[in-house]
């Protein structure tokens, strides 16, 4: 499979921001049969979880970003507010 070009990156950026986290991680897993967890809702900053895959068959690394809200009735929920995706060191294009 071919690694993802720049235009094709932001492309999957903008369909992964539209969607609920379990619907992006289940669209990245889907998308690469040798997609590699790296991190699972990792803390690098206080109220964020960081949740990032390596697709090693297309080149790219995508790093889902959720924050904590809470909504009107106490209720705490993360919520899907940014996608970064990355090439890979191996990926040119």
């Amino acid at each position: 499979m071919a690694y993802l070009d720049a235009q094709q990156r932001a492309t999957l950026r903008d369909e992964l921001k539209t969607l609920k986290f379990n619907q992006a991680k289940g669209k990245l897993r889907r998308m690469d049969a040798k997609a590699r967890l790296v991190l699972y809702r990792n803390s690098q900053q206080v109220g964020r979880w960081l949740t990032r895959y390596d697709l090693d068959s297309l080149g790219t690394q995508v790093t889902l970003v959720e924050e904590y809200h809470v909504s009107d009735n106490m209720k705490s929920e993360w919520k899907l507010v940014d996608v970064k995706v990355e090439p890979t060191p191996d990926n040119r294009l």
